[in-house]
């Protein structure tokens, strides 16, 4: 059975020794490095299925590090930090992150969060892709309907339905209003415009479990939204 890969980008020598001789006890292939660069060279030459990667890096940002590997590729990103406060792990999440984890931890819990990222994405990679699930509702892109838990069609305008494909093929990507304009209704914002925000408002009422908390659609303050798949994803695009 091929083992998994997993490339650790730490710059803490003892952290990146300590996982080199843990997890390939486990079953897993293991690399480790320290920065961005020696990052880069070994996503394509190792290929890893999984990158462990630290947010605070010497010289690079792990966020910038993140959305570097997902705009290249589907690998999974766990990511690493010292502060374990929400508003940096949603920043880790929007980056592209599968999943997140406050230094200092425990080995055993870290290998059990390196498994469970593993196995979600290799059930979204064989899950049908035109069904998306957006909080507690799913979206058949290609019938253009939306049910509820109960399996009862949620009601959408054309332009909800368009604003949710643009999310449903951007995961984890922080997208601007100008940009979820162009994409979805292929037009620019005209200023004042916020036509945008109150869709999105409309859809958190349907598609949150908690819509004045959202967890779904969530806002990147200054940035724009970005759409934060359910850990049980019914499809990935």
């Amino acid at each position: 059975m091929t083992r998994q890969k997993l490339l650790i980008v730490d710059d803490e020598a003892p952290l990146r020794e300590m996982l080199c001789d843990y997890l390939p006890v486990h079953g897993f292939d293991v690399r480790a490095i320290a920065d961005g660069a020696g990052m880069r060279a070994e996503l394509d030459r190792f290929g890893p299925d999984l990158v462990i990667l630290d947010v605070n890096l010497i010289g690079e940002s792990g966020y910038d590090l993140a959305r570097e590997i997902t705009g290249r590729s589907s690998i999974g990103i766990l990511m690493l930090t010292a502060v374990g406060d929400l508003p940096r792990r949603l920043e880790g999440l929007a980056a592209g992150a599968d999943d997140y984890m406050a230094k200092p931890f425990e080995p055993r819990e870290l290998l059990a969060r390196v498994r469970s990222v593993i196995r979600r994405l290799g059930e979204e990679e064989r899950a049908p892709a035109n069904r998306i699930r957006f909080g507690r509702c799913v979206l058949d892109m290609d019938g253009r309907t939306m049910v509820d838990p109960d399996g009862a069609d949620v009601e959408l305008t054309p332009m909800e339905f368009d604003l949710l494909c643009v999310f449903a093929r951007h995961p984890r990507q922080i997208l601007s209003r100008d940009q979820l304009c162009r994409l979805a209704h292929n037009r620019d914002l005209e200023p004042g415009d916020r036509s945008i925000d109150i869709r999105i408002t409309r859809l958190r009422k349907k598609v949150e479990a908690e819509p004045e908390a959202p967890a779904v659609l969530v806002t990147v303050r200054g940035e724009g939204y970005v759409f934060e798949p359910a850990r049980d994803e019914v499809g990935r695009r």
